[in-house]
């Protein structure tokens, strides 16, 4: 088992390694073929709408080698990772983030066989490996989320008081971007941009919401199209949404205190097994010697761990609650 796995890895390196050579021989006619379709889109410019000439401006590549990006747009999935990816603010293309993953996987895979010396250790931190990178930008997407939703309502009060101010809403979107923190002024400078260039305000309003798709948010284009299309103060309107804002943050906080403890719980008799682990190795060196020799070992010790990581998802979604 150990030769086949090894051979395995060969396999994928060697594999890696052929397919970058022959994408990066393939680049410089897949370069020229794309300046040339982007000269003939450039020849029918008049004949496109705003929304469609806005559109290949932002058109990002999911990697740069061209024929990995040609069979990666293919996926939704990947598709979905790189919208993650630029939801959780890292500049990082999806098809990097994707060999990120293959390489954390194996790193982890040859650390856990050196130690183990058992194929099925090996190929369960092959697979953890390979999920740490996605689980790092999803922590990072969520604290990003957390921090707009913090600095959303100081964003509406900014609007409110440029708009009761005498200035446009376009203006003030832009005043947004100069003057409130990440990563507000970041989505509302691409807001502010987007209109800018040509895309219809409540085109671009939507593109807010799929950017940043909190109820916060759809709240503020739902009161912002209403606005426009029946009318109405929009500085009351803001001032009596950001009032709400935080109302509703000030309930959120108190929930968390509440179930703060419940939380605590669950971090610590998640970690509780594996620190006694841990401390047993370092006291008694030989203490599973002989357990680890039985065959039935790695299946008591995935059943457990299956019981440990439900639990501590369980707990979570008990404590997560939601105003």
């Amino acid at each position: 088992m150990a030769n086949i796995f090894i051979s395995f890895l060969i396999f994928i390196v060697v594999a890696v390694i052929v397919f970058a050579a022959a994408s990066l021989f393939d680049e410089r006619r897949s370069r020229a073929r794309l300046i040339r379709e982007r000269l003939a889109n450039e020849r029918k410019a008049p004949e496109r709408a705003a929304e469609e000439e806005l559109a290949l401006l932002r058109d990002e590549q999911l990697s740069k080698i061209p024929a990995l990006d040609s069979l990666l747009r293919r996926s939704e999935r990947v598709s979905s990772i790189q919208k993650m990816l630029a939801q959780a603010g890292m500049t990082l293309r999806a098809g990097n983030f994707l060999g990120l993953c293959v390489a954390a996987g194996i790193v982890a895979a040859v650390v856990a066989f050196n130690f183990s010396k058992r194929i099925e250790i090996a190929w369960v931190a092959l697979l953890l490996g390979a999920m740490m990178p996605y689980a790092y930008a999803s922590y990072r997407r969520t604290k990003r989320f957390e921090k707009f939703e913090t600095l959303f309502p100081e964003a509406i009060d900014t609007l409110a008081r440029a708009v009761r101010a005498g200035h446009a809403f376009t203006t003030a979107l832009e005043m947004i971007s100069d003057e409130v923190a990440e990563p507000v002024s970041t989505e509302f400078r691409k807001l502010y941009e987007e209109q800018k260039f040509g895309m219809p305000v409540r085109d671009a309003l939507v593109n807010l919401t799929q950017r940043i798709p909190l109820v916060d948010v759809k709240f503020f284009v739902t009161a912002v199209m209403l606005q426009r299309e029946t009318g109405g103060n929009l500085a009351e309107i803001l001032d009596s949404l950001a009032k709400l804002l935080r109302e509703q943050q000030k309930l959120k906080m108190k929930v968390k205190a509440i179930s703060a403890e419940g939380r605590l719980s669950g971090n610590i008799l998640a970690s509780l097994p594996v620190l006694v682990i841990v401390a047993l190795n370092i006291i008694n060196r030989d203490y599973y010697q002989n357990v680890t020799e039985s065959p039935v070992m790695f299946a008591v010790l995935c059943f457990a761990a299956t019981l440990v990581v439900g639990g501590y998802v369980i707990i979570r979604r008990v404590c997560n609650i939601r105003v």
